[in-house]
């Protein structure tokens, strides 16, 4: 069982870390073209992966039980999603 849970909390942390460098890409993006689709795009894709695993594990840590659990990832997700149509359709 701990072995199962290391596994997943190496890949939940690798796809952090991989979005996050994403997410940075597209900061970048946006500092040298001033384009707010790209600044967007970076909060989106930060949020898709960095903020869900910081929202889990902040949910976690106060003790939140599965659900809350779940319902916080659901929440990020659903927010970065936003972020990420709007800088497709809107910005």
């Amino acid at each position: 069982m701990m072995e199962q849970l290391s596994v997943v909390s190496v890949t939940r942390s690798v796809t952090a870390l991989v979005g996050l460098f994403v997410a940075t890409l597209a900061y970048r993006g946006y500092r040298r073209n001033g384009s707010t689709k790209m600044r967007a795009l970076a909060i989106g894709i930060g949020l898709l992966t960095a903020g869900v695993f910081a929202a889990v594990i902040f949910a976690a840590m106060i003790g939140g039980g599965n659900g809350v659990i779940l319902l916080t990832r659901g929440l990020v997700t659903v927010v970065g999603l936003c972020v990420v149509l709007y800088a497709i359709i809107v910005a």
